[in-house]
């Protein structure tokens, strides 16, 4: 039966018995699920690399060509945290079970159109940017996910189950920068996978006329993704006293494809502000938020609206706004970095301060997947830390000082590469401090994972964290735009220095609200 009538895990006898053994099988599908959506959303951080490689033009001009290979990351992060903002809601409205199994299956449209386009250079710059878009699907699966494995686990332990569910589906991003690069190398598919690109250029130690299989990108998830779908379908399950109309199956795919479909509808809005009217995204981020939540408010039927309604009262908390902005600065940072190291590597690495290309540069691929490895891995041990010493605050508190240090850092050695003529001798002092931003962002995301549940009540606790990290995806869409404005700018440094100063604001709201002496919560 895909419902459960009975549960509750802060009963120890109950949760020994029977409760732990399905929390820990939805966690191990959950999962999976998540890094397959992680994977889909930022696979245009390895893909615009390789696009540049193969010479994909979408304008004469190599500097505007640049920033628009930029803007297709930053366009899968806005669909992917506006989707977010839905996604926050449709565990109660639609079940565990039903939800995650939709938005596994919906990473098959965008995972097989991309498979198609990348296969012919002459494909149109809109095609790929409607991808892009779809692509969002899998930055959205993220604030369901983390609000549906929240429900099945007590409070003492959320810290550490929270932070394996999103450390391990954050792997997504890594698994998918070392695995697409080796995937575009072979016919994987055969036939039914199409012809490769000759490489026009030697790149590295490959040769000019090497084949690339570019189209690998979106093809290597689609058999993943299916099974997976399949087997949160049959092995998940709905938690009735969450979601008590979940029974109705059928219903609540229905309500669960509505609430996307205004989700993607607000993205839509807001990019065509971005690119078609070209708005500052100061603007742009908040129209597309505000939007997106008075559409859902508008348009959902009267019993639909009401449960939004009810879940909307965290609007009212003024907590759900600071940790709001504290958990940006932990997983914005992490995906808005995920989505922007390969191309960043490329960019400050791979020119001389003359213009030219630097022979020794070294090759993106070989090292960012690095950093979203060792912020998905490092990740549970911010719960795990924060559970041992009963206070998530407290540990964040101290990573936000690393974040800071480490951002300078990084700062100051993409000034030295930029004026040196041989940039790649301050590669890996800039490697190490950028793995140590990554190492702290995920601590940190961890540490939050751990106060939510005692900040707010368990009704609040699971929408607030889907509402928090909807907006904290934001970051894949502000962070690679910055650093391409700022690279065409010739200062990439700026955009560092900004995320520093940020990171203080919230150093000194962590502190005030939780972690000083006389704070008014203790989490």
């Amino acid at each position: 039966m895909a419902n459960i009538l009975d549960w509750n895990v802060e009963d120890s006898q109950f949760w020994e018995s029977t409760g732990k053994k399905i929390a820990v099988r939805n966690l191990w599908i959950s999962v999976p699920c998540l890094l397959l959506a992680f994977a889909v959303w930022i696979m245009w951080s390895i893909i615009i690399v390789q696009m540049q490689n193969l010479e994909f033009i979408f304008d004469p001009d190599p500097a505007t060509n640049t920033a628009l290979l930029y803007t297709l990351p930053a366009i899968a992060g806005l669909a992917g945290a506006t989707l977010r903002i839905p996604n926050s809601f449709l565990i109660a409205i639609g079940g565990g079970r039903n939800v995650i199994f939709t938005t596994t299956a919906l990473l098959l449209i965008p995972t097989v159109g991309v498979g198609m386009a990348l296969q012919n250079p002459s494909t149109s710059y809109m095609t790929f940017a409607v991808l892009a878009a779809l692509s969002g699907f899998g930055g959205g699966n993220f604030a369901s996910s983390m609000s549906n494995i929240s429900f099945f686990f007590p409070k003492r332990v959320q810290g550490s189950s929270l932070g394996v569910n999103a450390g391990l589906g954050n792997l997504g991003v890594s698994v998918m920068q070392l695995l697409l690069p080796l995937a575009m190398g072979f016919a994987v598919f055969g036939a039914v996978g199409g012809d490769g690109i000759a490489l026009p250029a030697a790149i590295g130690d490959k040769a000019a006329g090497t084949l690339v299989y570019i189209q690998n990108a979106g093809f290597t998830w689609v058999p993943l993704i299916a099974f997976f779908a399949i087997a949160a379908w049959f092995w998940m399950k709905n938690l009735s006293h969450v979601s008590p109309k979940s029974q109705h199956t059928l219903v609540s795919l229905g309500k669960i494809l509505f609430l996307l479909l205004v989700g993607m509808v607000a993205a839509g809005v807001g990019l065509y502000l971005l690119l078609g009217l070209k708005w500052n995204m100061w603007i742009v981020l908040p129209i597309t938020i505000a939007l997106t939540v008075l559409l859902m408010k508008v348009l959902s039927p009267g019993e639909l609206k009401e449960s939004l309604n009810k879940q909307f009262a965290i609007f009212g908390n003024k907590h759900n706004w600071i940790m709001t902005i504290i958990y940006t600065m932990t997983f914005g940072s992490f995906i808005g970095y995920s989505a922007a190291f390969p191309k960043l590597i490329q960019d400050v690495f791979g020119s001389l301060p003359d213009g030219s290309i630097n022979p020794n540069a070294p090759n993106p691929f070989m090292y960012a997947w690095l950093g979203p490895l060792v912020g998905s891995l490092i990740r549970p041990l911010g719960g795990w830390v924060s559970d041992k010493v009963n206070s998530g605050s407290k540990v964040t508190q101290w990573t936000t000082v690393a974040m800071i240090m480490a951002a300078l850092g990084v700062a100051f050695f993409v000034v030295k590469a930029g004026q040196s003529a041989a940039p790649e001798a301050y590669f890996f002092p800039f490697l190490i401090l950028f793995l140590i931003l990554f190492i702290t962002t995920g601590i940190g995301n961890g540490s939050t994972f751990r106060s939510i549940p005692y900040i707010f009540e368990a009704r609040q606790a699971g929408p607030v964290l889907g509402w928090t990290s909807a907006i904290a995806a934001y970051g894949a869409f502000i962070i690679p735009r910055v650093f391409g404005q700022q690279i065409g700018a010739g200062h990439a440094e700026y955009a560092l220095y900004g995320f520093a100063v940020f990171y203080c604001i919230c150093l000194a709201l962590n502190w005030w609200f939780y972690a000083r002496k006389n704070s008014e919560i203790k989490c």
